[in-house]
């Protein structure tokens, strides 16, 4: 007996079904789906034993037993996504008001002799300031990317 049993509705299968066959979406959606329909165990439902699935859809079994579980647990839309982490990786350097000092920056004179901000400059400049301790470059060109920003 499966600890995790996948009933879909008329409507469930009909939806993903209709994502199969647009063929659009990420390969681990799609992937996800195919677990779902293959799983139901509906009446007339194919209710495929986890091996089976996990060749047919070549994914592992221990994935077949998430998706089950998490549709079981947590619904549809949910089985067919990605599990949102805990916590990210890693803490984002700039945060909302360390990003707006960063724009004010950006939009300021830039230092004598220089004719705009640099990158390397804004970054500097951050650290100076004590905004943060450290901060790259490249994440201050990604926050005043995100931002639209103009530097003029």
């Amino acid at each position: 007996m499966k600890k995790h049993k996948v009933t879909l509705t008329d409507e469930e299968r009909q939806q993903l079904s209709d994502l199969i066959a647009s063929g659009k979406g990420a390969a681990r959606k799609l992937a996800h789906a195919r677990i779902l329909l293959k799983a139901d165990a509906a009446p007339g439902g194919p209710a495929w034993p986890d091996e089976r699935i996990a060749e047919a859809v070549e994914v592992s079994r221990a994935t077949v037993e998430r998706v089950r579980q998490r549709f079981v647990e947590q619904g549809l839309e949910a089985s067919l996504g990605r599990k949102p982490q805990d916590r990210p990786s890693r803490e984002r350097k700039l945060d909302g008001r360390a990003e707006a000092r960063l724009i004010a920056l950006a939009c300021s004179e830039p230092p004598e002799g220089r004719r705009e901000w640099t990158m390397q400059l804004l970054a500097d400049k951050l650290v100076e300031l004590r905004v943060v301790d450290a901060v790259a470059d490249e994440t201050v060109r990604r926050a005043l990317k995100k931002t639209r920003s103009s530097r003029g």
